[in-house]
């Protein structure tokens, strides 16, 4: 299983030229890789592009495959292609349980092992015991780890991180790398983290840095 992009640029409405020159890359199954690039180069673009919710009006370019499968002819919803933000967007109204209840796939049938998933989910985030808290009662940490346990309940093919831990204060951010990092070699699947901090690539085993258009 890996995730290719071969010759992708983004360009904007009315840009006279894309936002990075054409990057290539492959992520295999279990790697990380960081794409590092300042604020405006097209790091969100990147990853709303291989998602496939680049908004209407910018223009894609190049080739993105998940094993194989070329995932522009796929609407976002069966690109299997999951992603954890910068802020964790649970539904407030919900129940933590609830919250990760809705990303269960429909292969996981019946109360008991919809109930059971959710469980072990909270167990491997350190959050037992907690599915009837509000999202409000939690803390920033504690919401970035049911964020991605969410992601990961969905068996996503591919996991996208777009500067998933720009929220959290310094302590917590390096906390929160090792757990996410320990979580993503345990699924086994392809992630793309991007962040615009040097500490966060160094966390990941390589990285690539998007360059301007007009350095090529």
């Amino acid at each position: 299983m890996a995730l290719e992009l071969r010759d992708v640029t983004i360009a904007a409405p009315g840009a006279a030229q894309p936002l990075f020159a054409p990057i290539g890359l492959r992520i295999a199954a279990g790697e990380v890789l960081g794409v590092g690039a300042p604020s405006g180069m097209g790091k969100s673009s990147l990853i709303a592009a291989i998602a496939g919710h680049l908004p209407p009006g910018f223009t894609l370019h190049g080739q993105i495959a998940l094993e194989g499968c070329d995932l522009r002819a796929l609407p976002a919803e069966r690109r299997g292609v999951g992603v954890m933000f910068q802020q964790a967007h649970l539904f407030a109204h919900l129940s933590i349980g609830d919250n990760l209840a809705l990303a269960l796939p429909p292969g996981v049938r019946g109360r008991a092992a919809r109930q059971a998933a959710v469980v072990q989910a909270l167990e491997r985030a350190g959050l037992a015991g907690m599915a009837a808290r509000a999202p409000a009662s939690l803390s920033g940490g504690q919401r970035a780890r049911v964020a991605l346990m969410r992601a990961l309940l969905a068996a996503p093919r591919a996991l996208l991180l777009d500067e998933p831990f720009a929220a959290l204060d310094p302590g917590l951010r390096a906390e929160m790398r090792g757990f996410v990092m320990a979580h993503l070699q345990a699924a086994q699947i392809p992630a793309l983290l991007v962040s615009h901090d040097a500490s966060d690539l160094a966390a990941c085993a390589r990285s690539l840095a998007l360059r301007p258009f007009d350095s090529v």
